[in-house]
């Protein structure tokens, strides 16, 4: 919201804004947005019913990863597909929930873009009503490309033409980015609808904190090991600071905490997920969380190559991933190196 203005900025007001700022985005890419926004606003609601929507628990199915799905997980994913599906925006979508990429339905118009997302990232958090949320990450249709397949979604992250995420905690808020700064909204319950809050976030280049699942320590490689150990060692140690640990184990409230305020955060190579490259998947949530921090002033990497010059080789591929402050991430990159 601009200084000294009482008046709320609407989502769609902002797109708009940014279509007519020397055509910034283009129309269609705006329509998608906004429909990827309502269907946000479908999965805050659910979310928000908890117990009382009967949504909580298992659904008794798998994903392709292996993982048990939660009742929100699918419906979530269900939303997203409904919303996005007729618009005429989209060649084809991708979900962390589905084993293939989802074709637009024929009698629907076809667009210029590709859709991705994860529809409920922190699933396993959502029984004990800790913060979940969704992530998303759009690419153009590759030129001359006419029906899109799974190969056309292996596009290295550097290609977003835009991403964002929602976290649905004790506000509902939605961070994205078109290439140009990171901006946030926060859902307006009574309205029903977001409302520009910050323009231009920016992650502090140094922190005093750091994310990490500590349980895994022992299954760590050596550069993250001795990170950590400095961080934990404090003033006493070779950093000569205090550092603050925090884990939601959600990555989508993890790397908002850090957005807002700085921080890194990390899930590494080790040696319990070396053998599937990693453990978040690179299409659905290390890009558009990468483009995301990068666009903030931060930086992010798997601590030997930057995560937004991958070349993906498969649509459900896993890599390592720390991101943050850009100090920060540096210096665990050199330890690495």
């Amino acid at each position: 919201m601009k200084p000294n203005s009482s008046k709320p900025i609407f989502l769609t007001q902002f797109l708009i804004e940014e279509q007519r700022s020397a055509g910034k985005i283009k129309p269609d890419l705006r329509l998608l947005l906004e429909v990827v926004a309502r269907a946000c606003k479908r999965i805050s609601i659910a979310v928000g019913k908890g117990a009382l929507g009967g949504v909580l628990g298992d659904a008794g199915t798998g994903n392709i990863q292996g993982e048990a799905q939660k009742k929100l997980d699918v419906i979530s994913n269900e939303i997203l597909l409904e919303a996005n599906e007729w618009g005429g925006h989209l060649a084809a979508l991708a979900s962390e929930e589905m084993d293939h990429p989802h074709p637009i339905p024929e009698q629907y118009p076809k667009g210029g873009y590709l859709l991705l997302f994860d529809p409920l990232d922190g699933s396993s958090n959502i029984d004990v009503n800790v913060s979940v949320g969704t992530i998303f990450s759009v690419l153009k249709v590759p030129e001359g490309v006419t029906q899109a397949s799974e190969a056309d979604f292996l596009q290295p992250g550097v290609q977003q033409v835009a991403a964002g995420y929602c976290v649905y905690g004790p506000s509902t808020t939605m961070v994205l980015t078109l290439g140009k700064g990171v901006h946030q909204f926060t859902l307006d319950r009574e309205l029903g609808s977001f409302v520009l809050t910050q323009r231009d976030m920016m992650i502090p280049a140094d922190t005093k904190e750091f994310s990490i699942n500590m349980s895994n320590q022992r299954f760590w490689e050596a550069p993250v090991q001795r990170y950590i150990d400095e961080c934990v060692a404090g003033k006493d140690g070779p950093r000569g600071k205090d550092f603050n640990m925090r884990w939601v184990a959600s990555m989508v409230a993890d790397v908002h905490r850090i957005i807002t305020r700085g921080g890194v955060f990390m899930y590494p190579l080790d040696s319990k997920t070396q053998a599937q490259g990693g453990k978040l998947r690179l299409l659905y949530e290390a890009n558009p969380m990468s483009f995301i921090i990068e666009q903030a002033g931060g930086a992010a990497t798997t601590g030997r190559e930057r995560i937004l010059d991958i070349k993906p080789g498969k649509l459900h591929q896993r890599v390592p991933v720390i991101m943050g402050s850009k100090n920060e991430v540096d210096r665990v990159t050199q330890y690495h190196g």
